[in-house]
């Protein structure tokens, strides 16, 4: 009997892995959910969930039955997860954040002890680089046929109210649930490269040998413009990604800044890399696409969720200053982006001032200032 373990049971894990696991006809779909009213909605359907899907002429919805939820903080139940670990041979963690990893990796290993030889594939989905080695070594054992591998998870979704289903023609998760989850049609997710993956079930999982690239063209690429197109539509008044459609202006700097910026940066970066993504009518593709998708009207994509968590945003790494930074590392010049950045760094400091940002953004930014750091600086003021 094939098993199909889920960590979470949020839209990630539905739209994901949980309509994967189903299309690749596993025997058994189970799932750990610590939130005990969803665990109950799911089981008292028998165990089918329903997923919205947002193509780009209307909403569609699939749903996947067989599934069965168990809450791992009760002892009977968690019996029942460790018994599942056991004979599991894929697993998806798609947790909130790896912080939450160490209580479910007891179980987990738990469970791998019984059948140690057993091959498992497990697939990490916390957008982290490293969760993959995160959950590894918070298992802290290793087993031999046990592969953890990392995923770039480039499919947007949500998760939205009861009370807003009607209006935009949504399912239900299940009955009684309390929500839905709408996710958009686009489906190619990549996963790291392990001995016998070529086996796995799950279906529209790909496997690239190096990750890396991807992870990059992800967050410096499609994050960073969604960030742009949010906190720009959100300073006109704007409220969803799928108004900004019609704003000419708007949608041109974010086609600028993807295909004249951050694309040609990343096609630089990453040009010894054999893959059409990393080429010049490759990257203008995946630009072109990605912004339709970002603004399509039927995922109903809050502008006040894209632009949450600026200090994290802002940081030397991340999406805003990180794709600054790679840019200006393959000589070229973010002005779209730094557009974006001033606007994120006048909210930071909740001032003009260029004395009062810089003290802010030094708060985020690895010390000492250096040249790189005056840069970046002088850019954003100039937007000012």
């Amino acid at each position: 009997m094939s098993t199909f373990v889920g960590i979470g049971l949020g839209p990630i894990q539905t739209g994901i892995f949980l309509a994967g696991a189903s299309k690749g006809k596993f025997d058994r779909i189970v799932i750990a959910e610590v939130d005990d009213a969803l665990k109950n909605a799911v089981n008292s359907t028998g165990g089918k969930i329903t997923v919205n899907i947002a193509a780009e002429t209307r909403i569609y919805s699939e749903t996947y039955p067989n599934v069965e939820v168990y809450n791992p903080t009760v002892p009977e139940e968690l019996q029942k997860l460790i018994e599942a670990a056991a004979e599991g041979e894929e697993f998806a963690t798609a947790l909130p954040s790896v912080r939450f990893f160490p209580a479910t990796a007891a179980w987990l290993k738990t469970g791998f002890e019984r059948q140690p030889e057993r091959r498992r594939f497990i697939y990490t989905a916390e957008n982290n680089n490293h969760a993959a080695e995160e959950l590894a070594k918070a298992v802290g054992k290793d087993f031999l046929n046990t592969f953890y591998l990392n995923t770039v998870v480039g499919k947007m979704s949500g998760v939205v109210p009861a009370e807003d289903c009607a209006a935009q023609n949504l399912q239900l998760l299940c009955p009684g649930a309390g929500r839905a989850h709408l996710v958009e049609e686009f489906n190619r997710i990549y996963i790291s490269k392990c001995d016998g993956i070529e086996n796995r079930k799950t279906q529209n999982l790909y496997v690239k040998d190096d990750l890396y690239p991807f992870e990059e063209a992800k967050l410096y690429g499609h994050n960073a413009v969604h960030f742009l197109l949010g906190i720009l539509g959100r300073q006109r008044g704007f409220q969803f990604m799928s108004e900004l459609r019609a704003d000419r202006e708007l949608m041109d700097i974010a086609r600028k800044a993807f295909i004249e910026e951050s694309g040609p940066a990343l096609c630089r970066k990453w040009s010894l890399f054999n893959d059409e993504l990393f080429t010049e009518a490759g990257f203008k593709n995946y630009a072109e696409d990605l912004l339709i998708r970002m603004t399509n009207p039927f995922l109903k994509d809050a502008i006040a969720r894209i632009t949450r968590d600026i200090p994290r945003k802002l940081s030397w790494d991340d999406r805003v200053i990180g794709t600054m930074r790679v840019i200006l590392g393959q000589n070229g010049l973010p002005v779209n982006f730094a557009s974006g950045a001033a606007l994120a760094a006048i909210e930071l400091a909740e001032s003009k001032n260029p004395d009062t940002i810089r003290e802010k953004l030094a708060e985020l930014w690895p010390q000492p200032w250096k040249n790189e750091h005056q840069k970046l600086l002088e850019l954003i003021v100039s937007k000012i």
